[in-house]
């Protein structure tokens, strides 16, 4: 049996729906009983427990062979780092309690950088305080997610323009998380094997100018790419309701994107998702 968490976001759901595809035991970790009702509905067992709550989180833990874990973050806690940490601790610490072998963790590329990535700094301690205590540790470190394009479809569609941060001509690495989730189960299911690190892509890098293209084909209108000014990343990520903290965070991750700091430790080993940009843009659309 496999515990998930995360379910009700991107990965996990991805994680937990490939497991079931492939008639595994599945319970998936969940804040409330209503938010497990349409993985109840699939066949997975339900376990109610948050981050918060140590002792029910080691409970969901209990009798897994393995557990796919990540901490949602709390853009609007004013501490934000040290909030991020602290979760992580506990979310270690149920894995201690549980006796888990196995742990698959999302992680990010430059997990392995202990300074200068932004909201990545926090990921990055959960690789340690979690290496320290999971017997078998699979990493996952993908890279920008092609979902991170999602909440800017609407101005997309009504004003012909795709903000962006990343110099437009310039090619990233872009993964699906349907691809993370996939490969994240097949992790699970292999067992895992001491500290494994798993750095990922999508089949090819892509640049915010070809994702503008490719979402213009796919309406039917002209969409330019428009470059945003690093100046402009913390108010903007202040207006979507983050703290202070956390804005900031983005814009030093960003300013490290842009130097081009934030880079994979074992790039010669790189696993390639097979979802295209086109593929996720569509179901965006």
């Amino acid at each position: 049996m496999f515990v998930v968490v995360g379910v009700t976001g991107n990965t996990g759901s991805a994680v937990a729906d490939t497991l079931l595809d492939k008639k595994q035991a599945v319970r998936v970790v969940v804040r409330s009983a209503d938010r497990g009702a349409p993985w109840k509905a699939k066949g997975a067992e339900i376990a109610v427990a948050s981050l918060e709550d140590v002792t029910a989180l080691t409970k969901a833990f209990e009798g897994a062979d393995g557990v796919y874990l990540l901490v949602p973050p709390n853009y609007g806690a004013e501490a934000w780092l040290a909030d991020q940490r602290q979760r992580m601790d506990r979310a270690a610490e149920a894995v201690q309690k549980s006796g888990v072998e196995h742990v698959v963790f999302l992680s990010s590329v430059g997990g392995h950088l202990h300074g200068g990535t932004g909201p990545i700094r926090a990921v990055s301690y959960g690789e340690q305080a979690l290496g320290c205590l999971a017997k078998r540790l699979t990493i996952l470190r993908p890279c920008y997610f092609m979902e991170n394009w999602m909440p800017s479809v609407g101005m997309v569609k009504q004003q012909g323009v795709l903000p962006t941060f990343i110099a437009p001509s310039v090619k990233i690495p872009m993964i699906a998380t349907q691809d993370i989730g996939r490969i994240g189960a097949e992790q699970l299911l292999s067992g895992g094997r001491g500290r494994t690190i798993v750095e990922l892509a999508g089949p090819e890098e892509y640049s915010p100018e070809q994702t503008a293209a490719a979402l213009g084909a796919i309406l039917g209108k002209t969409i330019t790419a428009q470059h945003a000014p690093l100046g402009a990343v913390v108010p903007t990520f202040k207006s979507f309701g983050f703290s202070d903290e956390a804005a900031e965070l983005f814009e030093e991750m960003y300013t490290a994107f842009s130097k081009g700091t934030i880079v994979y430790e074992h790039l010669t080993k790189l696993v390639r998702g097979r979802v295209t940009l086109d593929d996720a843009l569509r179901a965006m659309v």
